[in-house]
């Protein structure tokens, strides 16, 4: 039986492998072993191409292996920690996705403490060549994703750079895929001259301060940990408009 593309079950992730370098599953059971890994379930599967992984007693479906078709690339924006001629275009994509039992439960924090650190397992699978988060339409290098997901998974601030996206522009910093967890994205302001190191540095802060507390619906100012006070504003119901005090 082929693991379907449901409603509720587009791919948190997808790996990203080269023309004919997908791996088998008999590559991820190899992952699989020791205290952080997670059992592989259904192994008779494995000759469709996917995998169904178990970890703290959540089920992921893992599809898109050899010898199984390959999956499409989802859309990419943002690129981090690769070559500035890398292309996702060319690359052959398996996907990693929440159980059926976890539909609708994909942007809860267990749920994606459990993910991450089943993908910092798969990042060791010979020929990755980069990760994609989808929510966030961001790839990344396989060691980017390992570092700033287990530093998040010791006990330190969530990965910003990684399980969201944060693009600059002339007027500030906005973030991408924070909706995905809160249900809204920010803009910091910078004010003339564009945004500098100490806006990037309130950024990641931000994101991490929201991501712990939830949505803001009314106007207030926040503390944030090493970079000082910001004022937030809710525009709407999914964007906040963000000053640095």
């Amino acid at each position: 039986m082929v693991i379907e593309r449901a409603a509720g079950r587009e791919p948190l992730a997808a790996l990203l492998f080269g023309e004919e370098g997908r791996p088998a599953v008999d590559a991820v059971a190899g992952l699989a072993v020791g205290p952080e890994g997670f059992e592989l379930l259904n192994p008779a599967q494995a000759v469709h191409g996917n995998a169904e992984l178990l970890r703290d007693g959540l089920t992921f479906d893992l599809t898109g292996l050899a010898p199984g078709p390959n999956c499409p690339v989802p859309p990419v924006i943002h690129r981090v920690a690769l070559p500035s001629d890398f292309s996702c275009d060319a690359l052959d994509a398996a996907w990693f996705m929440v159980g059926p039992h976890l539909a609708g439960a994909e942007s809860l924090l267990p749920v994606l403490r459990v993910a991450a650190a089943i993908l910092r397992h798969l990042t060791c699978l010979t020929g990755l060549q980069a990760v994609v988060w989808r929510p966030a339409r961001i790839a990344m290098s396989p060691a980017w994703f390992a570092e700033a997901v287990g530093v998040w998974l010791a006990g330190g601030p969530f990965p910003a750079l990684a399980l969201t996206a944060l693009a600059r522009s002339q007027n500030g910093i906005e973030s991408e895929g924070l909706a995905f967890l809160t249900g809204q994205e920010f803009i910091l302001h910078a004010g003339a001259g564009g945004p500098s190191r100490e806006h990037s540095r309130i950024a990641v802060r931000l994101t991490d301060w929201l991501v712990a507390h939830g949505p803001v619906d009314s106007p207030r100012e926040v503390v944030l940990s090493g970079v000082g006070a910001v004022w937030i504003e809710p525009e709407g119901q999914n964007r906040l408009n963000v000053l640095p005090r």
